[in-house]
This record gives structure tokens, sequence and C-alpha cells, in this order.
């Protein structure tokens, strides 16, 4: 037997095994072929995109949950601890005298007029500039 051989045929089968393990790694990974990719997004699992949610989306989403639980009696009060601006709360106050009003008169369906309000104020507070120069306006 020469001598090293041995040492050549070891490091050739470790070199195989190393190299089949990095393509079963590939392959469960993903990576192993070009279309790989694709047929993951095409499965159930994918995610969409996260979407971006506009100034005046959040304004009246949580102008509207405080509106309501104002209406409701459970409305802290201080516009700071509900996560509001100052112009955010105006806009709130608003809405909540015109759900009080239209609760007194009998108005049915209390929740669209409150959505309503808070998207009209909010379209139009972004539309003016949104907040202020300071940091609660």
């Amino acid at each position: 037997m020469r001598r090293g051989g041995t040492s050549r045929a070891w490091a050739g089968a470790r070199a195989g095994a190393i190299a089949s393990a990095l393509v079963a790694v590939w392959a469960v990974a993903g990576c192993g072929t070009a279309d790989s990719g694709h047929a993951r997004e095409a499965g159930p699992s994918a995610s969409p995109s996260p979407r971006v949610t506009s100034d005046e989306d959040l304004c009246t989403e949580i102008v509207g949950h405080w509106s309501r639980e104002v209406l409701d009696g459970r409305g802290y009060g201080d516009y700071q601890s509900m996560g509001l601006s100052g112009g955010q709360y105006d806009i709130l106050r608003e809405v909540v005298d015109s759900a009080r009003a239209a609760r007194r008169q009998g108005q049915a369906d209390i929740g669209q007029l409150i959505d309503r309000e808070a998207r009209g104020g909010c379209v139009a507070w972004y539309r003016s500039g949104g907040p202020g120069e300071g940091p609660w306006q």
C-alpha cells in the first residue's frame, strides 16, 4: 500500500459527504431549484405583503374606537392616555357630540354615524396638513 493512499480516499469520501449535506440543506431551504421560491409563494402558507395604513385610516380607526368608548362611558377623558393628538381629540369630541344627539333622536345605527363622522373629520384634518407644529396638536 502506498503511503497517503488512505488519506486521499478518506478526504474524497469526506468531501463527497459534505457536498451531499450541502445539497440536502439547500433542498430543504428551498434553494435547490430556480422555481422553488415560486412553489412556496403559491402554497397556502404564503403570507400576503404587509399593507401600509394611511394616516387618515389610522386616525379614523383610533378616533372611532375611542368615540365608542367615550359614548359608552368607558373613555378616559384624557387625550394623551388614549394615544390621541390634540387634533384627533377635537375630532373625537365632535363625533361623540353628533353620536349623542343622534342617540337622543332615536337613530338606530350609531356605529355607522361614528365611522362616517370619524372618517370625514380625519380626512379633512389631514387634507389641511394634519398634526401641527407641537407634539400634541
